[in-house]
């Protein structure tokens, strides 16, 4: 962050303290899940602030049993073009939001907040660590400390707006209702998929795991998108009598309703993950291209949990979106389905 920006953010502590806060993070997925975390901090300091999150529609189910109202911003449509962030900030100041936290850092956010601080509203953006991520890269195979985690730079996003509240505690294990009926046995996810191929489990191996827990356990749920990813999961379905294919059969709110009601999840450096931390069902997280230290670990996931390869080529990428050098990512086939069931088995027995 340039020391033009720092001075901007800084500004925004020596306003009265605010009493309506909008927070803006419209995607991705993974990381609109885990603001969560950081609004329950808030609140439980300051019950009495009106908090208004904008993001998209589909997300608000990541925010359930939380006082918080929401802007729906339609990342495709109507508020995509950038002269429609003008008219949006005008529309908040209607509202009365007095203090805004940008903890998306892109160009459609900065241009709404440089609108609402031209109205005198207090503004902070998230420092995303650029600089200290790529270093991280850059000192592949080295030991590196784990940098802030991203849950805490959204905390820090709106303490500079003058709040000042502890650090969020990892949520308790919660009652959800069961969108699969009555629970029998020992219920397992698997999500092995992920958008970027250095964060995607190998098919082959994939299926090998999906044999092992499925004989282990009671019954297996796929967690995946459609297409090829439904393809997959619907082969495992067929071939598995206790095994269930998610994708079409619940919602993303259904979704984490199940997540809640799992004894444990494999997932990727995915969403799913984060899902798993809304909820603190034990997770057992796969980790390749990418790495925990990089903050983007489930919030309050049980380190135990972690299965990464030591490699020198690793990690590669903050993101999983950079090609591999062997052009294979053998990172991710290092991690073998018997390592992955193994794992399962010390959280949850057989």
């Amino acid at each position: 962050m340039d020391r033009r920006s720092n001075n901007d953010e800084e500004s925004g502590s020596r306003h009265p303290e605010p009493r309506h806060l909008l927070i803006i993070r419209t995607s991705a997925m993974g990381d609109v899940a885990m603001l969560p975390h950081a609004v329950r901090a808030l609140k439980a300091r300051y019950p009495a602030l009106k908090v208004t999150v904008a993001t998209q529609p589909l997300f608000k189910c990541f925010f359930q049993g939380l006082d918080v109202d929401f802007l729906d911003v339609d990342v495709r449509g109507e508020h995509h073009p950038m002269r429609k962030m003008w008219t949006l900030a005008e529309e908040m100041r209607r509202r009365g939001v007095d203090a805004v936290a940008d903890v998306h850092g892109v160009l459609r956010s900065r241009i709404f907040t440089s609108a609402m601080r031209l109205h005198g509203i207090a503004v902070a953006r998230i420092d995303k660590g650029r600089k200290e991520k790529e270093a991280f890269i850059e000192n592949a195979g080295q030991e590196m400390a784990p940098l802030r985690h991203t849950v805490l730079r959204y905390c820090d996003v709106i303490r500079r707006l003058g709040f000042d509240f502890e650090d969020p505690q990892p949520v308790g294990r919660q009652v959800r209702p069961n969108p699969f009926g009555e629970k029998q046995g020992l219920w397992i996810g698997f999500a092995p998929f992920s958008a970027q191929p250095g964060k995607t489990y190998p098919e082959d191996l994939s299926r090998e795991a999906v044999r092992l827990l499925a004989e282990r356990y009671d019954r297996l749920f796929i967690h995946s998108g459609g297409g090829e990813e439904q393809r997959f999961a619907e082969q495992m379905e067929r071939l598995y009598p206790n095994v269930t294919a998610l994708y079409g059969k619940v919602r993303l709110g259904g979704e984490i309703d199940l997540i809640a009601n799992l004894d444990c999840v494999v997932s990727m450096d995915s969403l799913v993950m984060h899902l798993a931390s809304l909820v603190a069902t034990p997770v057992v997280s796969v980790w390749g291209a990418t790495h925990p230290g990089l903050g983007f670990l489930g919030y309050g996931a049980p380190t135990e949990g972690i299965l990464q390869p030591d490699m020198p080529c690793r990690p590669c990428s903050v993101f999983g979106n950079r090609p591999c050098r062997y052009g294979d990512f053998r990172c991710m086939r290092e991690i073998s389905p018997e390592q992955i069931a193994e794992k399962v088995r010390q959280f949850v027995g057989r």
